[in-house]
C-alpha cells in the first residue's frame, strides 16, 4: 500500500527523487523547500527553488518555512498526518520534535558512502580528495549531522576525468532508485537498520571561496582532482592576461616546467609535479567552451603564465 509522504528537498538533486515517488503512486501529503531567493541581474525576481517549480508540476501543496523550530511550524508539519518524511538536501535542519513526527520516521537520501564524507559537500569532497569510489546512501535519520542508521547503500566508481556535477547526475538518479527501494521495503516491514561505523567518519565542509583558486605548485592529479571537484560549480579558477579564467575539465599532460607555465599553445599546464591538460574553460560573462574554441580567440602560447 502506498504511504503518505512529506517530501523535504530544494536543489536540482532533489528532483528525481520527487518524481520517482509520485510516479510510484505515494501519496504526497506536502512538500517542503527553501523559499524562493531573489535572481536576476537586478536581484528583484524571486526564483522557486528547482523542487518547487517541480512540486507545482505535479500540482502538490507547497511549504516554504524559514524555520522548523516554531511551535506552530511544527503543528503544521504534524497536520499532514504523514507516515514518513523523505528528505534530499533540504538545507534546514530538521528538530527532534519534527523528527519525532512521522511514525515511521524520516529518511534522507545522502552523496556518500556513510560515515566517509558527512555534511555539506559530499560529492565535491570525495572527488577532491582523490576518492576511487563514491555513492549514495538511505538513512534514517536522527539529531546528529548524517550519523542516522542506515538502510541502504550503492556503490559507483569515480572515473579518472569526471566531473563533480557529471557524478552529481549520476548519483541524483541512483538515489532516487534507492529511496523507492528502501520505502517498498518500509512498507512491507521488512527495512534493516545498520549503525554506522565509528571508524572512518570524514566531514565534508562546505565550499568556501577562498578555496577555489588553482594552485600549480601542487602535483598535478591534486590540481586535476580540484579543479573537477568544483565543477561546473563554484568553479576552480585562475589568472590568464589578467583575466579571471574558470577552468572546468582538465585531464592529464605531458611534460614539465615551472608551475603554471604553458608547454605548449594547447593550454599544457606544468604543476609542481607533472602537468594537466585544460580540456573545457569558461572566460567571465561566456558560455563554456573547449579549448581549441577558447584558443582560436585567445591564443596561449608556450612560456605563457598562468597565476
Amino acid at each position: 500500500m502506498p504511504l503518505r509522504l512529506i517530501f523535504m528537498g530544494t536543489p536540482d538533486f532533489a528532483v528525481p527523487t520527487l518524481v520517482e515517488l509520485a510516479g510510484r503512486g505515494h501519496q504526497i501529503a506536502a512538500v517542503y523547500t527553501r523559499a524562493p531567493k531573489p535572481a536576476g541581474r537586478r536581484g528583484l525576481e524571486l526564483t522557486p527553488s528547482p523542487v518547487e517549480k517541480q512540486a507545482r508540476q505535479l500540482g502538490l501543496t507547497v511549504e516554504t518555512p524559514a524555520s522548523l523550530k516554531g511551535a506552530d511550524v511544527q503543528a503544521a508539519f504534524a497536520a499532514h498526518q504523514a507516515d514518513a518524511a523523505v528528505v534530499v538536501a533540504y538545507g534546514l535542519i530538521l528538530p527532534k520534535p519534527v523528527l519525532d513526527v512521522p511514525p515511521l520516521g524520516c529518511f534522507n537520501v545522502h552523496a556518500s558512502l556513510l560515515p566517509r564524507w558527512r555534511g555539506a559537500a559530499p560529492i565535491n569532497r570525495a572527488i577532491m580528495a582523490g576518492d576511487a569510489e563514491t555513492g549514495v546512501t538511505v538513512m534514517k535519520m536522527d539529531v546528529g549531522l548524517d550519523t542516522g542508521a542506515m538502510a541502504m547503500a550503492e556503490r559507483v566508481p569515480i572515473p579518472a576525468d569526471l566531473t563533480a556535477g557529471q557524478i552529481h547526475d549520476s548519483l541524483a538518479h541512483l538515489g532516487a532508485d534507492l529511496m523507492t527501494r528502501a520505502l517498498s521495503a518500509l512498507e512491507r516491514g521488512t527495512l534493516q537498520l545498520t549503525p554506522q561505523p565509528q571508524d572512518g567518519v570524514t566531514y565534508a565542509q562546505k565550499i568556501d571561496k577562498s578555496e577555489t583558486r588553482i594552485d600549480w605548485s601542487k602535483p598535478w592529479g591534486a590540481v586535476h582532482n580540484h579543479i573537477r571537484g568544483l565543477s561546473p560549480f563554484p568553479g576552480a579558477w585562475c589568472e590568464l592576461a589578467g583575466s579571471r579564467i574558470k577552468v572546468l575539465r582538465t585531464t592529464r599532460g605531458d611534460g614539465r616546467g615551472k608551475p603554471g607555465a604553458a608547454l605548449d599553445d594547447m593550454l599544457t599546464v606544468a604543476c609542481g609535479q607533472g602537468a594537466v591538460r585544460i580540456v573545457e574553460l569558461q572566460k567571465a560573462g561566456s558560455k563554456p567552451m573547449r579549448a581549441d574554441e577558447f584558443l582560436r580567440g585567445t591564443p596561449v602560447p608556450a612560456g605563457a603564465a598562468l597565476g
